[in-house]
């Protein structure tokens, strides 16, 4: 196996910085397949909306959100599915990690 270029590896640390907030990581998993405005996520995940705000622009900034103004509304999404997988990824390994039979392994009985 080749070791990938600095670049690739330089970018793949920045997302992971990013997706290392669970505030983040939060917002990721809820965008899953659906668009939502920032009151709306703000709302569901109980914090105020400039907090929300900011977390979403720092996501916006690494390329992990789209965004997509209707009116006066922001609605905000995953950009593709490799996102989606990342994030789906790493839930569900913190669940192999946290117990014997991880929920997502239930789901499909």
């Amino acid at each position: 196996m080749t070791l990938p270029p600095d670049a690739d590896l330089d970018n793949a640390a920045s997302v992971a910085r990013l997706l290392a907030d669970r505030t983040r990581l939060a917002i990721l998993a809820m965008l899953d397949g659906v668009e939502m405005p920032v009151t709306a996520i703000a709302e569901a995940l109980g914090r105020p909306v400039p907090a929300v705000s900011q977390h979403l622009a720092k996501l916006r900034g690494g390329a992990l959100v789209t965004s997509r103004r209707d009116g006066v509304t922001v609605y905000y999404g995953q950009p593709d599915e490799h996102i989606a997988a990342l994030v789906s990824n790493l839930l569900q390994h913190s669940e192999h990690v946290l117990y014997p039979s991880p929920p997502h392994h239930r789901e499909n009985r």
